[in-house]
């Protein structure tokens, strides 16, 4: 399920900043992208993530900046200064003509300037309670957009019971129109009308396209889903298998369809299910 969270925090330790967001995935896959004073904390967030996720390809970013320091909190290597200075006096010795090493160029140099260390505990401590802060507006954010899903799969639900209607109430008018289509055909034949054998051919056609059980399971079905949406939680693979047979009835509807009608049912019926199983992606 898509969702985006993001929150930040100052303090002694500097900026922290978290992001958490996620798109559709049928298992859950974590990547987390820490800064490197935080990789240590990988493991605890991950488990987080497993407490509250079921399923979903969710990216983290926690991002550290440490604060800006004065000169009375900066601290000098002085052994590297040394040793940087005695290097440059060998460097005089073999040129001509060099520029004189002042105490600025020194401290310019990667290492001489030695900023005040934070407190790792303190900042991982803020870290872990940024992570959580983020992680349930994230989960707020997934519920927000699971509600709207439930909202559309339930409309879609609607239209297959008016399409399920329709089915049930148009099979007395096929076998009449069966019915009428054999006395025809045996009258342009000049037959004997044998009305014995008529009934028993429309009994047999009857069983043939008689659909009631499988609209007695799509309905089954549409219930179940319901329900299993308002009882909430991690519900993605169960609405999987039973949009699944869903899509098995609507298919033998359509087979045993002799109509121009009950075919478009089954195909109306099979777009909604369709639409369904694709919303239902998205969904843990």
């Amino acid at each position: 399920m898509t969702a985006f969270a993001r929150q930040e925090i100052r303090g002694d330790f500097g900026l922290l900043a978290c992001e958490i967001r996620s798109v559709n995935h049928r298992h859950l896959e974590m990547a987390l992208r820490l800064g490197d004073s935080l990789h240590g904390l990988e493991p605890a967030l991950r488990e987080r993530l497993r407490q509250q996720l079921g399923r979903g390809k969710v990216e983290v970013w926690i991002r550290h900046e440490p604060a800006e320091t004065s000169a009375t909190q900066v601290r000098i290597n002085l052994e590297l200064a040394a040793k940087l200075v005695a290097a440059a006096a060998e460097i005089d010795k073999l040129a001509r003509h060099t520029a004189p090493l002042n105490a600025v160029d020194i401290l310019r140099l990667p290492g001489v300037m030695v900023p005040p260390t934070p407190d790792a505990e303190a900042l991982a401590t803020a870290a872990l309670a940024l992570f959580d802060t983020t992680l349930t507006d994230f989960g707020a954010s997934r519920r927000r957009e699971g509600d709207a899903l439930a909202a559309l799969i339930a409309a879609r639900l609607d239209a297959v019971g008016v399409e399920c209607a329709k089915a049930a109430e148009r099979l007395p008018g096929i076998i009449q129109h069966y019915r009428q289509r054999l006395q025809d055909r045996l009258s342009e034949l000049k037959g004997e009308l044998n009305h014995e054998r008529l009934e028993q051919e429309l009994v047999f056609f009857a069983q043939k396209i008689d659909v009631a059980e499988e609209l007695d399971r799509l309905a089954t079905h549409a219930a179940e889903v319901r329900r299993v949406l308002a009882a909430g939680g991690m519900v993605g693979r169960k609405l999987d298998f039973l949009l699944q047979e869903l899509n098995r009835e609507a298919n033998t509807l359509g087979a045993k369809s002799v109509s121009a009608d009950s075919s478009q049912s089954s195909v109306e019926l099979k777009v909604l299910i369709e639409q369904m199983r694709e919303q239902v992606q998205n969904i843990e």
